[in-house]
């Protein structure tokens, strides 16, 4: 790596670095998305995040639930968070957990005040926070300030054979220049669960990680689930020539590179603790798994794909490539960057990874992506099981 791996991004009070400025209007439960739309419809330019969850959960159920609402806040791409609950106990553990980082936050609660007085005051200080936010500006910083996810959908031959090989180049590339990576889908290791154990830093990161899988693998088995029909592989896979999960695995893997060592296994929504590569117990379904990885602090991921895939995020950008050359001609408009080339010969791996890593860095610098052009903003809570 050279000194011109550069970019301007936001550092925040904590130290961290973003490439995005959002004012996010947060709701902490279903019932309060409309609060919080109203308000992101009131002040232009900030952003609501609705969801479906966030009453009734308990136990690791409900920890995961405050992970992703606080990370979501924290995260670097965010300037500064309006938090609206129905009830003020678990609108103010978010709003404290996300303050814990120096970030601007206030947090509103709508019983004993209703949706209009809710409304009229979240607007204020979400107009306060959005133009305190506008004057912030950018500064010089290097990649290894970068965290960067990675996840495959709709993956097919192309994928394991050209996508997914340039995002495990430019993850070499990132992780000897210090940055932080992450990759995660335990169902989608299925098959090759050995050679990722294989690539862990030391034996205690291979033993947490096969603990996982296991637990995953002892969950499907529990249910008395022989296979995942249509799940796994889904229908768009075995169009795409993945008969089999282990097929779509040995493709999948391609995205850890052939040289890092992953340092430590995370929860979902869980923060990285240092640089490095690191594997999170993550869904494999695109919205789920993107929404946990913004949750832990990720601001880029990159997401190959085969037959086509559309998700995007509403705090991280999400950079789609390609090896189709027919999905690269009829989705053109989802692809960021086609690498179809390098399964035509006519281009080599090392410039398939350099091509994804320019255009990383042009994406931290401010370029929108195809999902952001789109308004691809999907904003999916993973949930554990039943609520209260």
């Amino acid at each position: 790596m050279t000194k011109d791996y550069t970019f301007l991004g936001y550092r925040r009070e904590n130290g961290r670095v973003g490439i995005r400025n959002h004012v996010i209007i947060l709701p902490v439960d279903d019932i309060s998305n409309a609060a919080c739309e109203a308000v992101a419809n009131n002040i232009k330019g900030t952003l609501a995040l609705p969801h479906a969850y966030g009453r009734l959960q308990f136990g690791e159920d409900l920890e995961l639930f405050f992970r992703t609402m606080i990370g979501t806040g924290v995260n670097p791409n965010v300037a500064a968070v309006v938090v609206i609950g129905i009830e003020p106990g678990w609108t103010e553990r978010i709003v404290k957990g996300i303050a814990k980082t120096g970030k601007p936050v206030t947090g509103f609660s709508i019983e004993r005040m209703g949706d209009l007085q809710t409304i009229a005051q979240a607007s204020l200080k979400a107009k306060e926070y959005l133009q305190w936010a506008s004057e912030l500006h950018r500064e010089e910083c290097d990649l290894a300030d970068l965290y960067i996810s990675v996840k495959c959908g709709e993956s097919d031959t192309t994928t394991g054979l050209g996508s997914c090989p340039t995002v495990g180049n430019l993850m070499d590339k990132a992780v000897a220049a210090g940055a932080t990576t992450s990759f995660g889908e335990t169902s989608e290791l299925t098959g090759g669960e050995h050679i990722v154990k294989a690539k862990a830093a030391n034996n205690e990161v291979a033993e947490e990680f096969m603990k996982v899988w296991n637990s995953y693998n002892d969950f499907i088995l529990a249910e008395k689930t022989n296979d995942l029909s249509e799940s796994q592989p889904t229908k768009g896979n075995i169009r795409g020539g993945l008969t089999t999960i282990e097929e779509k695995a040995m493709g999948n893997i391609e995205k850890l590179g052939k040289k890092s060592k992953f340092v430590g296994c995370l929860l979902p929504a869980e923060a990285p603790t240092g640089k490095g590569m690191w594997f999170m117990d993550t869904s494999s379904a695109a919205a789920e798994a993107v929404t946990l990885w913004a949750a832990s602090g990720a601001v880029v991921h990159l997401f190959p794909t085969g037959q086509g895939n559309i998700v995007g995020n509403p705090i991280e950008p999400v950079i789609k490539l390609t090896a189709n050359p027919l999905t690269a001609a009829t989705m053109s408009e989802h692809i960021d960057l086609d690498v179809s080339p390098l399964l035509q010969g006519e281009m080599t791996l090392d410039e398939a990874g350099d091509q994804l890593l320019e255009l990383t860095l042009r994406t931290a610098n401010g370029r929108l992506t195809a999902a952001e052009t789109l308004g691809h903003r999907e904003f999916v809570l993973t949930k554990l099981y039943r609520s209260a």
